[in-house]
């Protein structure tokens, strides 16, 4: 059964989070400022989210949070392997 997407909305904050002296994670937030969190992890390795992926929640109940891996997307330094094992990316 296939389901209809949300319409697109954009983001009302975004930023980087310092998890290291080498790297910054790129995070999003959208929908709903005070309603319930869910927090989109994209698929991997070397994928990263993008606008698409916000559709998948009703914006009008959620407070999406998207945010890219270390090496991923919008995350900084992008494709460094340096200091980016499943160990650091649990940490994070």
């Amino acid at each position: 059964m296939l389901r209809e997407l949300y319409p697109a909305i954009d983001t009302y904050r975004s930023g980087w989070l310092r998890v290291s002296d080498l790297h910054e994670i790129y995070w999003e937030e959208s929908g709903n400022p005070t309603g319930k969190p869910v927090v989109f992890l994209h698929g991997g390795p070397g994928g990263g989210t993008d606008a698409r992926m916000r559709r998948f929640f009703d914006p009008a109940r959620y407070r999406i949070v998207l945010f890219d891996q270390r090496g991923c997307g919008k995350s900084r330094p992008y494709a460094s392997l340096v200091d980016n094992t499943t160990w650091h990316l649990v940490s994070d």
